[in-house]
C-alpha cells in the first residue's frame, strides 16, 4: 500500500472536471485518503514547483497554477503512484494514450488537468506540503 499526492488544476476545477477526474480515481480502485480545495499564491506555487525553478516553463507554470483554486488530494492504494501516472497520461496530452485523463480533457500541455507524484520519495515531499498527518485518513495506519 503507498500513498501519492494528485492534484486537479486549475483548468480541471473551473472546467467542472472534478467528479469526472475522483470518478476515475474511484473506478481505479484509488482510495482518497485526504482532500481539499485551495488557492495557491504565486509564492506557495513557486515553493511546490522549487525542483523546476530552471526550467523555462516555470514562470508560467507557477502563474497558472495560482491562478484558480485547485483539488488537492492523497490517494492510496497498491501501487498507486504507477497506477494513477498511467491513469493520467502523457504530460503532452497529444502523446496521452486514449482514454486517460489527460487525452481526454487536456487542452494545452500546461493546462493538462491533474498532477500527479512520480516517486514513493516525491509523494512524501508533496503531501507533507499541503497536509498534516491530521489531515490524512487512511488504511496505512489505522485511525481509530
Amino acid at each position: 500500500m503507498e500513498r501519492t499526492l494528485s492534484i486537479i488544476k486549475p483548468d480541471g476545477v473551473s472546467r467542472g472536471l472534478i467528479g469526472d477526474v475522483i470518478k476515475r480515481f474511484e473506478g481505479a480502485g484509488f482510495r482518497i485518503a485526504a482532500m481539499k480545495m485551495i488557492y495557491l499564491s504565486k509564492k506557495e506555487a513557486e515553493g511546490f514547483y522549487a525542483v523546476h525553478r530552471e526550467r523555462p516553463f516555470f514562470q508560467s507554470l507557477t502563474d497558472f497554477m495560482s491562478s484558480g483554486p485547485i483539488l488537492i488530494m492523497v490517494l492510496e492504494g497498491e501501487d498507486v503512484i504507477q497506477h494513477n501516472r498511467e491513469l493520467m497520461g502523457a504530460t503532452n496530452y497529444k502523446e496521452a494514450k486514449p482514454g486517460t485523463i489527460r487525452a481526454d480533457f487536456a487542452t494545452d500541455i500546461e493546462k493538462n488537468i491533474v498532477h500527479g507524484s512520480d516517486a514513493p520519495e516525491t509523494a512524501a515531499t508533496e503531501i507533507a506540503y499541503f497536509f498534516n498527518s491530521l489531515e490524512i485518513v487512511g488504511s496505512i495506519e489505522q485511525n481509530p
